[in-house]
C-alpha cells in the first residue's frame, strides 16, 4: 500500500529535522578546526594533533552517511518511492518507517545486506 500524502508529509518533516540536526552537528566540528583547515598545532606533541583529527574523522565521517541516507529518503519522497524497498519492492512496514524513517529497505532485506 503506497504512503498516503499526509503520511509521505509526516516523514518528510522527520527527514528535514534529522536533516538540520545532522548539519548543526557537522558545523560543530568545522567551527573546532583552524582557518586554514586543519587543526590546531599548538599542542606540544603531534601525535596528540593526529590522535584528534583521528577521533573527530571517527564522529564527523557516520554523521556524513546518515546525512546521505536522509537525502536519498527525501529525494525517493519526490520521486515517489519513500515506503517501498529498493531491493524487494515491497512496501516497508509503517513502524519500521516509523523508527528508522531513512531506511531504504524493509526488514527482511535489511538483514540480507548487513
Amino acid at each position: 500500500m503506497a504512503l498516503d500524502k499526509v503520511e509521505l508529509s509526516h516523514f518528510k518533516q522527520i527527514l528535514l529535522n534529522e536533516r538540520i540536526e545532522v548539519m548543526e552537528a557537522l558545523k560543530t566540528f568545522g567551527l573546532s578546526r583552524n582557518t586554514d583547515g586543519g587543526y590546531d598545532t599548538n599542542f606540544a606533541d603531534i601525535s596528540q594533533v593526529t590522535a584528534e583529527k583521528g577521533e573527530a574523522d571517527a564522529l564527523i565521517q557516520p554523521l556524513r552517511e546518515t546525512l546521505v541516507e536522509i537525502d536519498d529518503a527525501l529525494v525517493r519522497i519526490e520521486d515517489k518511492a519513500y515506503g517501498l524497498c529498493v531491493k524487494c519492492g515491497k512496501d516497508i512496514p509503517l513502524e519500521r518507517l516509523e523508527a528508522v524513517p531513512k531506511t531504504k529497505y524493509c526488514t527482511p532485506c535489511a538483514s540480507l545486506v548487513r
